[in-house]
């Protein structure tokens, strides 16, 4: 039985990690894609695009906490996880809105963009700390 644990305790670290380099990818892919063929005028919720921005790094900031808590063993304070998870996201968020501005002809980027990407940063961040600390906190073991 401990020998299954430790298997996919081992299993959970590729999990993670897997999960936060594939939601990158798809974020760099739907950031710096042309969605110009696609008809979207019937779509007409407002700052729609915002709250995906707010959904994209809420997730990414939430998964890369669990990755670097996973990579670490959990030896790294949960709040410097946060810290270094938060300050990764935040400026990956900033430098695709760049380079959207910059190199892409049908994309631009928005200094709300970034604020949207930061608050769901801070909020993935939130939620994390919330979990993982109080009376009864989610826990790494080996």
């Amino acid at each position: 039985m401990k020998q299954i644990i430790r298997s996919l305790l081992v299993f959970k670290g590729y999990v993670y990690t897997s999960g936060f380099i594939c939601w990158i990818i798809i974020i760099t892919t739907l950031s710096l894609y042309s969605f110009e063929d696609f008809d979207t005028q019937e779509i007409n919720i407002p700052h729609l695009d915002k709250v995906v921005h707010f959904i994209f790094y809420f997730i990414a900031s939430f998964l890369g906490v669990l990755l670097i808590r996973e990579r670490t063993k959990g030896r790294l304070n949960l709040y410097r996880a946060v810290i270094i998870s938060l300050l990764i996201v935040i400026i990956y968020g900033t430098l695709i809105e760049v380079i959207q501005n910059t190199f892409t002809l049908n994309r631009s980027g928005e200094l709300y963009d970034v604020l949207a990407n930061s608050l769901g940063a801070f909020f993935g961040a939130g939620l994390i700390i919330i979990l993982f600390s109080g009376k009864t906190p989610l826990k790494w073991k080996d």
